[in-house]
């Protein structure tokens, strides 16, 4: 039985932080449309609350598309860092 780890954090109503052994992606959304973004691909996801009716479209990022790349760019490895960033110094501000 292979070990699973997972945790969500809730950053501010409508936004997570999920945590897992194989990554980290940030979802934003709520009842009905949901968009999870991670390293390999954004998943948007939507649905009729209450009724367990969904549609799921995954979008693959550009260095999957261009051969299926493991490796991500010094650019958009820098990027990522920048709003990373942005994102923790914007909580710190919200919480203090």
């Amino acid at each position: 039985m292979p070990l699973r780890f997972r945790k969500r954090i809730r950053l501010f109503p409508g936004a997570c932080l999920n945590v897992s052994k194989t990554g980290i992606s940030t979802s934003i959304g709520g009842d009905g449309e949901t968009v999870n973004v991670g390293k390999r691909n954004t998943r948007t996801m939507l649905g009729v609350p209450g009724t367990g009716l969904s549609y799921v479209r995954r979008s693959s990022s550009a260095q999957q598309v261009a051969g299926d790349q493991r490796r991500s760019g010094p650019i958009a490895r820098g990027l990522a860092i920048v709003l990373w960033l942005f994102l923790v110094l914007y909580l710190i501000r919200a919480m203090g």
